[in-house]
This record gives C-alpha cells, structure tokens and sequence, in this order.
C-alpha cells in the first residue's frame, strides 16, 4: 500500500524512488579517513616526521568493501499482465471486455513484482486503472504455482490500488463522501495483508482524512458575509 504525502490525488499511490547515493558517499568517506591516517607516522609524536610522505601503506590502509545482510536484488521474470487477467477465470467478463489500450498498445495497467507468498518465483501485482484519470478499479496478486499463476487475492472497487511494502501487500481504497469529485476523495483506507498459510489475512488497517483547507482541493471558500449598514 507513509510519512509524507505520497499519494496521487486519483487514488494511485506510488512508492517514492531513493537515490542510490548513500553507499558510495560512505565509501569515500572511509578511504578518504585511510589516506588521512596513512599520511602519519606511528612515533609517539602523533604527527608525521620531516620528509616525504610514505605512500606504500595506503592501499592496506583503504577498507575492504564488504556485503552483509540479506542478499541483493533478485531478478524477476516479466509476464505478461494483460495475458494473466484475461486468462483468468476469477476475473469477470464485464472487467475483461473493458480492458483495452488507452492509446496504440499502451494498457491502463501496472506490474509490480516481489515476494509476498514465499516461493522461488516472484509474485506479480496487478492494478488495472481508468485512462482518463488513472483511477485504480482493481487490483490482483498471482502466485506462482506449478509453473503458472494462480490468483490468490483479488479486489475489484472504486479507487484501489496495491503495492508491496517489505514483504507485505499493502490496498490503498479512496473513500468518498457525497458530493466528491473523483480528483478529491475524503479519506483512504489503508489495508495491509500478510500472507498465511494458503491466504492472505489483515494484519493492520489506517484511515486517514485528507484536509480540504490545503493543496489543491476543491473545497469550497466561503465569502464574508455582508457587513450591517453603519449607525447614523
């Protein structure tokens, strides 16, 4: 399915991308500290003696990048998400019929791949969304199991849209109250699940209420009321 408001206004929710710049910064923080420490001596001075620079002790001096914790990242085979809601059977004619590009082959559709059900193969979540406004109408996630996708957790409804967060699926559905215009929802609902056993279970639930007094919402202004003619 926060910190920060990183919804879209239609409803898709998107996870921000970080920058990749965090370990190469510490890795020249730790060399630039070994060519500072090479350039002493070890007399009991603390400071280097007169002459040149030693420099035959800075490549012993300079960290050995090393890799710990959980493994990098895994590839993931593509399918084909078109093809995988078609082709299934849970998935309504009335849904199938209305899935078509939005323009040339482009599909209102995204892919998102992780694991979420603990087998070899990614899972693969499927959100289908309107053209126009890109507003999420439903959302599938397909296991892999003997060598094809099963559908495992469907939910079809106005403004959803799912993401995988560190293992867990996460539904985002936007919640309208009457008089909403589709850009401006009232509220989301925020749903995340965990796989069990053969199923996914609710593990947590947030609702949020969006402010109407900032942003660009259309929340109406109200105009001063006209002030009573003054006293003679």
């Amino acid at each position: 399915m926060s910190g920060g408001d990183d919804r879209c206004p239609t409803g898709r929710r998107r996870p921000r991308r970080t920058v990749r710049a965090a370990g190469i910064t510490a890795t020249a923080g730790l060399v630039a500290v070994g060519l500072s420490l090479a350039g002493c001596s070890t007399g009991g001075t603390g400071s280097r003696d007169e002459g040149a620079a030693r420099t035959d002790g800075i490549a012993a001096a300079a960290p050995t990048p090393s890799v710990s914790g959980t493994a990098g990242p895994q590839s993931a085979e593509r399918v084909d998400p078109i093809a995988l809601l078609k082709g299934d059977p849970k998935i309504g004619a009335r849904l199938k019929d209305d899935l078509k590009p939005c323009v040339a082959d482009a599909y209102p559709v995204d892919a998102s791949y992780g694991n979420l059900t603990n087998t070899a193969s990614p899972d693969v979540v499927v959100n289908v969304m309107t053209c126009g406004d890109a507003v999420g109408i439903g959302t599938y996630v397909y296991r892999k199991e003997n060598d094809r996708y099963e559908n495992v957790f469907m939910a079809e409804d106005a403004a959803v849209y799912a993401t995988i967060d560190r293992g867990d699926l996460v539904v985002t559905k936007q919640v309208y109250a009457k008089g909403d215009p589709v850009a401006y929802p009232s509220g989301e609902d925020v749903i995340t699940y965990r796989w069990s056993g053969n199923t996914f279970t609710q593990h947590d639930w947030v609702h949020n209420d969006y402010s109407r007094a900032v942003g660009d919402g259309d929340a109406p202004t109200a105009e001063p009321a006209p002030s009573e003619p003054a006293a003679n």
